[in-house]
Parts: C-alpha cells; sequence; structure tokens
C-alpha cells in the first residue's frame, strides 16, 4: 500500500470536518478574539485555510523560509468573509490531494526543513512533516475556532460524532 492510500482517508476526513467549522463563522465574528493575547476568529480561519497550501510546498520543495533575510516573511492570507476563506480552504485542499497522488513513497522520507532567517527550525521525514504540521496544526487551529464559536453561542458542528448542539 502506498503512503498516499495510507493518508488520503484520513486527510479526506479531517479536511470535511474542517470545512464544516470554516462553513460555521459568521462573516461578523472574523474580529472576536477570546482575550486580548489571542488570535481573532478571522486570523485562525485564514490560518487553516492557508495550511494545507504547506503540504504541497512540504512534498514540492527541501525547506520553507518563514522570515528570509532578504525577503518579506511568509503570511496567511488576510480575507474577511467566510465564502472568500472556503474558496481559499477548498482550492489549497484539491492541490494538496493532487500533491499526495503525486508524491512518491521514497519522496515522503526524505527530509525536509523549515526555516527562520536561514536558521532550521526542525528538519523532519516529509511524512512527519505532513502529520505534524499539517493535519496536526490544522486540528489545533480548528479547535480554537471551535471554542471561539462556543463562546459565542454558536452551533458547534459535529466532527467526530454528534455535536453538542
Amino acid at each position: 500500500m502506498s503512503y498516499a492510500d495510507t493518508i488520503l482517508p484520513e486527510f479526506d476526513q479531517e479536511m470535511a470536518s474542517t470545512r464544516k467549522v470554516l462553513e460555521s463563522i459568521p462573516d461578523d465574528k472574523f474580529d472576536w478574539k477570546a482575550h486580548p493575547k489571542s488570535n481573532t476568529i478571522g486570523w485562525n480561519a485564514n490560518h487553516v485555510a492557508d495550511i494545507p497550501n504547506w503540504l504541497v510546498m512540504v512534498l514540492s520543495s527541501q525547506s520553507l523560509d518563514i522570515a528570509p533575510v532578504n525577503g518579506p516573511p511568509y503570511s496567511s492570507p488576510k480575507l474577511t468573509h467566510t465564502k472568500d476563506i472556503l474558496e481559499v480552504f477548498d482550492r489549497n485542499v484539491a492541490a494538496a490531494r493532487e500533491a499526495i497522488k503525486s508524491a512518491t513513497d521514497k519522496s515522503i522520507g526524505e527530509t525536509w526543513t523549515l526555516e527562520a532567517g536561514g536558521t532550521p527550525i526542525f528538519s523532519l521525514p516529509r511524512g512527519a512533516v505532513i502529520r505534524n504540521m499539517v493535519l496536526n496544526h490544522i486540528m489545533h487551529h480548528r479547535a480554537h475556532i471551535c471554542v471561539y464559536l462556543r463562546l459565542n453561542d454558536l452551533p458547534v458542528p459535529g466532527l467526530y460524532g454528534p455535536s453538542g448542539d
């Protein structure tokens, strides 16, 4: 069984669940945040919509420098409407899915590095980066959005079973 055969069912399930959460965000809540040190719902939504694009970068490059010395730092989109977030998310998920399908099992085991200003933050096999920095990272920020929805008395969609709503 190939890497794509083993990861795509989980990827598809998590992306469908993530889309349900993103669909639940009202446009008028994008600036809401739980605490002055917290990011807004909109920041989290933009970040979640962008993360599948990182999977494409992981499979198409050897590294990513998020703060290159002679260039602008990496930044997530800054969209303010759920419709636009969903368009970016859907486009990035489709590209990520194709990248997974096209990846060779050999390439999944090759090392990929995340850097900041030329200094490595971590180097891991691509498969570990996909699991950790992409899938787990999406679930982490998706959970923030779910908590923020609950704190605003908005329905939270069921993800691994029925919702409390």
